[in-house]
């Protein structure tokens, strides 16, 4: 009897752990301007912050810029519906910015010559659960992949250029 309610126990906790786990996992579909499906985002909830793990099917080869944008719309052609980077912490945009980056920023994506790419980055700070960093926040978040590089360094967005695909990061 008392194996029984220890392995019931151990089920149960294996169980909810599991469920805890599949809820702080999220994704989002990037369309560019056109709608055609260029890129495929996969969010996971880890310690210390969100893993991004970005699939791009075709796009421009070369180096992007891309972001979490503040707000989870994207009105095409421009996307400029998804607002500023994400930056609940007020700090300056790129990563080689002596005061802090945005949140949302993001290292370039260098996509080859067959129109593909595969980053998986960690978003230290960023949440899938509550609280001001959370990719959740009311109005909700987008990414966003820009047209150039991102220069690390000038404010707001880093000269990276038009945004050329774009998609909501869903719960």
């Amino acid at each position: 009897m008392n194996k029984l309610l220890l392995f019931c126990g151990v089920f149960c906790l294996l169980a909810c752990s599991i469920a805890v786990q599949a809820a702080l996992k999220t994704k989002a579909d990037l369309l560019d301007a056109k709608g055609a499906p260029v890129a495929t985002a996969v969010f996971t909830e880890r310690r210390g912050g969100v893993q991004l793990d970005l699939k791009v099917l075709d796009l421009t080869p070369g180096e992007h810029g891309f972001h979490i944008h503040n707000v989870g719309k994207c009105d095409a052609p421009d996307f400029t519906s998804a607002g500023p980077h994400f930056n609940p912490e007020g700090k300056q945009h790129g990563w080689d910015n002596p005061q802090g980056h945005h949140l949302g920023d993001l290292h370039n994506l260098n996509v080859g010559p067959d129109g593909k790419a595969h980053v998986d980055v960690m978003i230290p700070g960023a949440t899938l659960g509550d609280g001001p960093n959370s990719l959740f926040h009311e109005g909700g978040t987008a990414l966003v992949i820009h047209a150039k590089p991102d220069d690390g360094k000038t404010d707001p967005a880093g000269n990276a250029g038009a945004r050329v695909a774009c998609g909501v990061i869903i719960r």
